[in-house]
């Protein structure tokens, strides 16, 4: 096994003990992120959902706007001179906020009206109906440019968020276990081979001194004979 495929450890039982640990704090991170991952790309589903239909919603209010627009000049005249004296600061305003998908923050727009509508009074003359109808389609339309704009803002954000995520769920899974793994592996064999060196070494040793102490009771069997035949 090459040094690069193991993670460089001394085979110990404390680094076996170590090695389980990483393990096991790896599958439960990998396990995390592909939960992770799995609730980005179902909101991102949606999200995808929801851009599709509001584009479509909204190139039929901008068509029934410019209509409209076209059958309010025609009652009223050319009314946007006197809109644009009576504007001095917006009343419709987009404000945003935070909404936390999986420990992701998308940036979400909202339309708020603020103040009193400084044009109620164009097209009082004539062609007010229309008017006040194409001032309706036309703020519809911008509720949908801003909704538009934070489901696309909210897609990019996910898109990138999901792509980062599926590679760190992908090392882990390819190269961070697998490698610990090897490693416990690695430290597995090298501990067997230990023991069993340790049981040969011991073996041996069980067998010289049985093999010594077999020559000294030979020994002593030897002597003793001896002695006696001496006393006779």
């Amino acid at each position: 096994m090459s040094g690069k495929d193991r993670i460089a450890v001394f085979p110990s039982r404390a680094a076996m003990t170590l090695m389980k640990a990483r393990l096991k704090g790896a599958q439960k991170g990998h396990s995390l992120l592909k939960k992770k991952a799995d609730a980005l790309m179902l909101r991102f589903r949606q999200i995808l959902a929801k851009i599709i239909e509001t584009k479509m919603l909204m190139g039929d209010v901008m068509k029934e706007a410019s209509f409209s627009l076209a059958e309010a000049t025609y009652s009223a005249g050319d009314f946007s001179l006197g809109v644009l004296q009576n504007v001095d600061k917006a009343q419709t305003k987009v404000k945003s906020r935070k909404d936390n998908v999986a420990g992701v923050s998308l940036p979400i727009f909202e339309c708020v009206s603020e103040g009193a509508d400084t044009f109620m009074l164009t097209g009082l003359s004539r062609g007010g109906q229309q008017v006040a109808h194409c001032k309706e389609l036309f703020g519809k339309a911008v509720t949908l440019l801003v909704e538009l704009a934070s489901l696309q803002t909210s897609f990019i954000t996910l898109d990138e968020v999901i792509k980062i995520t599926n590679r760190r769920v992908n090392a882990i899974e390819h190269v961070i276990i697998p490698r610990i793994e090897r490693t416990i592996s690695y430290i597995t064999t090298e501990l067997d081979e230990r023991e069993r060196e340790e049981f040969y070494r011991l073996k041996k040793i069980q067998e010289k001194k049985k093999k010594m102490r077999d020559e000294n009771e030979a020994e002593k069997a030897r002597l003793q004979a001896l002695g006696q035949r001496k006393g006779r």
